[in-house]
């Protein structure tokens, strides 16, 4: 009678944990140069001024959503304004508590890094230390719970995050290169043992920027570890895997040719016209077939002209991600870069970004 009793609570708490193999909600696939979400196109039957929308996945970056500086010497750079203390729990959750009111605006997907970026926006070193891979290239699991919940709450939402493994200035955290392989097939298997299914890879952020230690994070080598990820299949499903450029920079054959979908960047891109020239350019390289072209960093705004970036990306039929990061002199509510994160909608920029990407995916 024992025996059976503990079985039957055995049995009870399977069927209850998370972590137990389960159902998920929401399936992204790809097909030509769209995006479907649970077998239907993104903003189905969507046109905005003549522009097709429907297809495409409007983004934005939010790579600190797991943020944690391991570095007791830096830790204090991010103490949030109201209690003088950085708060990584108190972070996630409250990316958590907005997931919701961002997907009211036609937000259907966002960046989010094991590696985090810049909490300044742009820094020549970075001595903080925000790593969910370890020197071995093991996942760190405080850092992977967190980005589980907010897996999760995207999977039940209908998201579709864009999931970044390393960054440079974070990379020398891992040791050599068997053990940036061994974190790319750990952060796979940890996908497929979640059975996720609305997850898209990008290997890495701006693999051309020249400060990556490790050779396979280069250009010249990036597209060994697309393979290897995309080769990472589970019953029956992979999912689907690209790499970042910086800005202004057009795609690589050997990463055209091997990627599912292809990420460029806006930044240094001052001029509207010179976004949809890289579009056409992108389609141009040798090796390209059709596929979906994504803007998942782009730091220039002018939200309220008739002609910008974002607007620019959608007339060339590019999904557009916007990049906000705190300036010199502005609040605590600027910037979603910027550590300690306001992730709510209430600065001008960000207000104008929304705004803008409602009307372009679901009208005024």
């Amino acid at each position: 009678m024992k025996n059976n009793l503990i079985i039957l609570i055995a049995l009870l708490i399977g069927f209850t944990s998370p972590s137990i193999a389960q159902e998920r909600n929401t399936h992204v696939e790809i097909k030509g140069e769209k995006f479907y979400i649970n077998g239907k196109p993104t903003y189905e039957g969507r046109t905005w001024k003549g522009h097709k929308i429907e297809g495409l996945l409007m983004n934005s970056r939010m790579v600190q959503g797991i943020f944690n500086d391991m570095n007791p010497e830096t830790v204090k750079n991010w103490e949030y304004p109201d209690t003088g203390e950085w708060d990584p729990d108190r972070n996630t959750q409250e990316f958590l508590d907005n997931m919701e009111n961002w997907l009211s605006y036609g937000m259907l997907s966002f960046t989010i890094n094991l590696q985090g970026g810049s909490p300044f926006g742009y820094s020549k070193s970075q001595p903080w230390h925000n790593s969910a891979i370890d020197e071995d290239g093991e996942l760190v699991p405080a850092f992977m719970a967190r980005l589980e919940k907010i897996l999760d709450k995207a999977d039940q939402l209908g998201m579709v995050p864009i999931v970044g493994i390393y960054y440079f200035g974070q990379d020398q955290r891992v040791k050599d290169e068997a053990a940036v392989i061994k974190g790319v097939d750990n952060v796979m298997d940890w996908l497929h043992e979640k059975k996720y299914r609305n997850i898209l890879i990008e290997i890495n952020n701006e693999s051309n920027v020249g400060a990556y230690v490790h050779e396979i994070l280069k250009p010249k080598r990036v597209h060994e570890l697309i393979e290897r990820a995309k080769n990472k299949e589970k019953d029956g499903y992979r999912f689907y895997v690209s790499t970042s450029y910086g800005g202004n920079f057009v795609p690589l054959p050997n990463v055209v040719k091997t990627a599912d979908f292809l990420l460029v960047h806006g930044n240094g891109v001052g001029d509207p016209n010179r976004i949809v020239e890289m579009v056409e350019e992108t389609r141009a390289v040798e090796g390209y077939t059709p596929m979906p072209i994504l803007f998942n960093e782009d730091d220039h705004f002018d939200f309220d002209k008739d002609w910008n970036n974002f607007i620019a990306a959608v007339s060339a039929y590019a999904s557009w991600g916007f990049f906000d990061y705190r300036m010199d002199g502005e609040s605590f509510q600027d910037g979603y870069q910027s550590v300690p994160v306001d992730w709510g909608i209430n600065s001008p920029r960000k207000k104008g970004f929304f705004n803008l990407m409602r009307q372009i995916t679901k009208g005024n």
